[in-house]
């Protein structure tokens, strides 16, 4: 349905409203279950309402290509086993996207640990590039790479040829990562404050995406440019991306460009992943995978879904706290998996294959640290079932 407002006898501002019907095909309850609503069709778009039984239900746009067009709507559905719900959304093409509370946060900030304290700033940025002969990516950033969460996680990537995704464990459901942005003080631990949980060192740490030699996983190396940028800050998801341009993944065929996107949204510990080439790479042969934590139990219905359970010391700056138990999770569609490995002392390993130029997986995660959480091996790997029912089972959604 489409609306016009004159304003005045200069412009004429557009508005179009429709109805987007959600429901759950299972019969369990889903709580914050995404839905994303392409904004393709309504031309230019700057605010957004959606509304349901008269409740304004908080709601995001995206621009996800950068170029100053909105791209997708997102808002978050809860919804009883079974249930359908209407929702009513209002598009207009003129003011500012509408405000409501942070539930993620992403961050990327310049490091400057030699600075004279008086002369510390908070040296926010958006997006950074390295070229691949850069002596030392890795020492770039605060906390070595772009960093998000949302109330239940909190994950950094390493910015350099491991591109590993590091994990910050909760005690509270809670946004913390400014507070301590990965490096959580003694005071800070004290109060409640969750930290670092898992040691990464060269392993896939959870679900890196790397390459294949046909025997092990290869590093992101060579690349001619490493970049990491944040599309989106929230309020309900956020979206950052690691883009690695002239990848040489394979010596015998031509350099791809690579970006893997990772979205983020509230309530949520697991994390989507996008895989995207500028080329078809059916050929190829990349890996990923989950750490084999020291001691680890291992679960995998040998159908994409792949797990731990273990326990060590995080990481060599915060061995004065206590030894961490986390449970790890990576979820595959079947189509995309060439092997299954067998676990070494570093990784539980898949060998991959893209099938033309996209792919998609999921990563999850917790920690025994949680009060809200899990605090086995069993109560994690069932939880882990139903997780995939739910991702093999999504939300149906109509437009009228």
């Amino acid at each position: 349905m489409l609306f016009l407002a004159l304003l005045g006898t200069t412009a004429v501002q557009a508005q179009h409203t429709f109805t987007v019907t959600v429901t759950n095909p299972q019969q369990t309850p889903r709580t914050d279950a995404p839905v994303v609503v392409s904004l393709k069709p309504y031309g230019e778009v700057r605010q957004a309402l959606v509304m349901s039984d008269g409740q304004e239900i908080p709601s995001q746009l995206d621009d996800l290509d950068q170029d100053e067009q909105m791209d997708e709507l997102c808002f978050l559905a809860d919804l009883k086993g079974g249930q359908a719900r209407r929702y009513t959304v209002t598009l207009s093409a003129a003011g500012e996207p509408r405000t409501y509370p942070a539930r993620v946060y992403a961050e990327m900030l310049m490091r400057n640990d030699k600075v004279k304290e008086k002369n510390r700033h908070n040296n926010y940025i958006s997006s950074i590039t390295a070229r691949g002969d850069c002596a030392n990516s890795y020492n770039l950033q605060h906390h070595h790479g772009v960093s998000f969460e949302s109330e239940l996680n909190g994950i950094r990537i390493y910015f350099d040829k491991r591109q590993t995704l590091d994990l910050y464990g909760k005690r509270q459901k809670r946004l913390e990562l400014q507070q301590t942005q990965f490096y959580t003080s003694a005071e800070q631990k004290v109060a409640g404050y969750g930290d670092d949980v898992l040691w990464v060192g060269n392993t896939f740490g959870l679900g890196a995406f790397r390459g294949w030699d046909g025997h092990e996983p290869t590093m992101v190396d060579p690349v001619k440019n490493r970049t990491q940028r944040v599309v989106s800050y929230g309020p309900l998801r956020t979206i950052v991306e690691v883009i690695d341009q002239g990848w040489q993944a394979d010596p015998q065929r031509p350099a791809v460009n690579m970006t893997l996107r990772y979205t983020q949204y509230a309530g949520h510990r697991d994390t989507d992943v996008d895989v995207s080439f500028n080329r078809d790479v059916t050929d190829y042969r990349f890996s990923t995978g989950i750490i084999n934590v020291k001691g680890s139990e291992e679960y995998s219905d040998h159908k994409g879904l792949r797990a731990c359970w273990g326990t060590d010391y995080p990481s060599t700056d915060t061995v004065k706290w206590n030894r961490e138990t986390v449970g790890l999770a990576i979820l595959l569609p079947q189509q995309y998996v060439v092997s299954e490995e067998r676990a070494n002392s570093d990784n539980y390993a898949f060998v991959v294959s893209v099938q033309g130029q996209h792919m998609a997986y999921k990563l999850c995660y917790c920690s025994a640290n949680e009060s809200f959480g899990f605090h086995s091996a069993k109560e994690w790997f069932e939880w882990l079932k139903q997780w995939r029912r739910e991702v093999e089972q999504p939300l149906r959604v109509t437009l009228e």
